[in-house]
């Protein structure tokens, strides 16, 4: 297939991204609203703007939560509002959920917590399953428009020959099932539109700091969010419902 292939999102719609105050939710919506290639960019954080509205510049915060759905259901409701005139052609999901104070990543079976495993499929799995749920309705029913959610590489089960990260390995497996069910629906119904799930690679952010080994390729997020937006400019239809990696080449399920 030639560039001339591919189908090129469509120039002066909306893009949404959702994390957009983590690392490399922030990265992303630096760069689509640098690149000139949408009218506007809402970013969506637990930590949104102060009220959670719409704001009437080009650089929008909307409060959400994506383990409520009626978090997420008002969020997706205010970004329809916008859609109304601005269509919605490029959702990033930028969420995540590996460590925090009370849990680590788990180095046996005997390190399984009840509560560390709900919580990561609860942000990792449920949360995005919810985006999907109200956001993917709201892509154009004409034209490219993408819904991509980040993964990770330890979410192959046919790569995982390391074991460990239970959660964070199993809830992100659950993501990738999750994306191609909805691919398979969304072809029913906007069969120019593309769901997908991208690994960034290994990305200097809180997430990955603590567990980054020596040695290994540790992208800033700015480059991470660069490549991935390239990926997403790369995608045609036919790709839908698939695991890529930051260069677009295909991740083993």
């Amino acid at each position: 297939m030639t560039k001339r292939d591919i189908p090129a999102l469509p120039r002066g719609g909306a893009c949404v991204v959702v994390g957009a105050t983590g690392g490399i939710g922030q990265a992303l919506a630096e760069a689509a609203s640098a690149s000139g290639a949408f009218a506007r960019v809402l970013r969506l954080s637990r930590a949104g703007a102060p009220g959670g509205h719409i704001a009437p510049d080009i650089t929008v915060d909307i409060t959400v939560d994506i383990t409520d759905e009626a978090s997420v259901k008002a969020a997706a409701a205010s970004v329809a509002d916008v859609c109304r005139v601005t269509p919605l052609r490029l959702v990033l999901d930028a969420t995540g959920f590996l460590h925090d104070n009370a849990h680590q990543p788990e180095k046996s079976w005997r390190d399984l917590d009840p509560a560390h495993l709900a919580k990561a499929f609860s942000v990792n799995a449920i949360g995005p399953a919810l985006l999907m749920k109200h956001f993917l309705p709201l892509l154009p029913r004409e034209g490219k428009a993408v819904f991509a959610t980040l993964s990770a590489k330890v979410g192959s089960i046919a790569d995982n020959r390391l074991g460990g990260w239970y959660a964070y390995r199993a809830s992100k497996a659950a993501l990738n099932q999750l994306v191609r069910t909805a691919a398979v629906e969304l072809a029913r119904r906007r069969p120019d539109a593309i769901a997908v799930a991208l690994h960034p690679g290994t990305v200097d952010t809180r997430l990955s700091q603590p567990f980054a080994k020596t040695g290994l390729a540790v992208r800033p997020p700015e480059e991470a969010a660069a490549l991935l937006l390239g990926v997403v400019e790369r995608l045609t239809p036919a790709m839908s419902g698939g695991f890529y990696d930051y260069r677009g080449d295909p991740l083993p399920w």
